[in-house]
């Protein structure tokens, strides 16, 4: 085996494969208090309630989605491919988030890869390149029909993180343009950037099939940024159910579902004002664009036991200097063990 094999190996089992490994690890079945007495003897652990406990904490979800441009417009640039796992846990699940801070907890792991155009000598004026790797925690809650989301993410920026070399272990493995020492040299420096995510929607329904949900977003740390826009459903997707927002293309994925089968077709659509960009810093000259676009569509497909979506999504100019948009894919997989 090559150097470069034993170190993609190594790379990606931590960058790529871990949140997969996190995901099907969290959704094996719990381990129960006692034992069924109809196949052996009654075993009570110490520590568990006699009685349920209606209002413990349990797993109700986990989604993993994948971002990346080769699904859309196949350009290997600016906003080029991210990954996200979500791991929700609460009480038992009726249909609605609990009304109580704090009460329905999701665990989020994201890594994500920003390029420039050219790998090998880019224009001074394109984009630099950055990795990132956010570690958060957000809860969940719905008060009177309005859906609120808040959280603090933990996001660890720059050659600290090994995406680069990740990156760079891919390219040469799969014979692509490799990323050059001097591109990887103005790259975004090693930081760390706590950031706050809040979001507020509510939803409305439009016939028996459709579902409306309009939605105000703010962040502030690695981007600080206000949004607005809406999402529309088509189906049964959505309804009773826990969507959770990528925060790179705004598709929503399904971490609390509810199983009914069938297709879903969903549209959205955001626009954002960006203040400032740990990945556009004003400090190297960078104009942020004054506002920030985002177009969206999927498929939802619901089996009996598994699920799938595929998205595509159009993201606008985010600096004055980007000749043009970019239109990438999202791909998202639940199956319920």
């Amino acid at each position: 085996m090559t150097p470069a094999l034993v170190s993609l190996s190594r790379r990606a089992a931590a960058a790529l494969v871990l949140p997969v490994v996190l995901s099907l690890a969290a959704a094996l079945p719990a381990r129960a208090g006692s034992l069924d007495p109809v196949t052996d003897r009654a075993v009570v652990l110490p520590q568990e309630p006699a009685v349920p406990d209606v209002g413990r904490r349990q797993r109700l979800g986990i989604a993993f989605s994948m971002t990346n441009d080769f699904f859309g417009d196949r350009h290997d640039r600016w906003r080029t491919g991210s990954m996200m796992m979500s791991y929700v846990r609460g009480p038992a699940w009726d249909g609605t988030a609990p009304a109580g801070f704090g009460d329905l907890i999701e665990f989020r792991l994201m890594s994500q890869v920003i390029a420039p155009v050219d790998l090998i000598t880019p224009n001074p004026t394109d984009r630099p390149y950055a990795g990132a790797i956010s570690l958060g925690v957000h809860t969940h809650m719905e008060r009177r029909g309005i859906e609120m989301a808040l959280g603090a993410d933990l996001v660890v920026i720059g050659p600290q993180t090994g995406i680069s070399s990740l990156h760079d272990d891919l390219h040469e493995l799969f014979g692509s343009t490799r990323p050059s020492s001097a591109m990887l040299a103005g790259q975004i420096a090693d930081t760390i950037r706590p950031t706050l995510v809040a979001e507020v929607g509510r939803s409305f329904d439009l016939g028996p099939s459709a579902r409306l949900r309009p939605f105000v977003e703010a962040r502030a740390g690695d981007e600080t940024l206000l949004r607005l826009g809406a999402d529309l459903i088509f189906g049964p997707a959505g309804r009773g159910e826990l969507l959770v927002r990528d925060p790179v293309t705004g598709q929503r994925s399904r971490v609390v579902a509810n199983a009914e089968p069938g297709f879903s077709f969903l549209l959205g659509a955001d626009i954002a004002y960006v203040a400032d960009s740990v990945y556009l810093p004003s400090s190297r000259g960078y104009t942020l664009s004054d506002h920030r676009d985002r177009l969206r569509a999927g498929l939802y497909w619901q089996g009996r036991r598994t699920g799938l979506f595929f998205g595509m999504t159009y993201l606008g100019e985010e600096f004055t200097a980007q000749p043009e948009s970019q239109v990438v894919g999202t791909l998202q997989l639940k199956v319920t063990f």
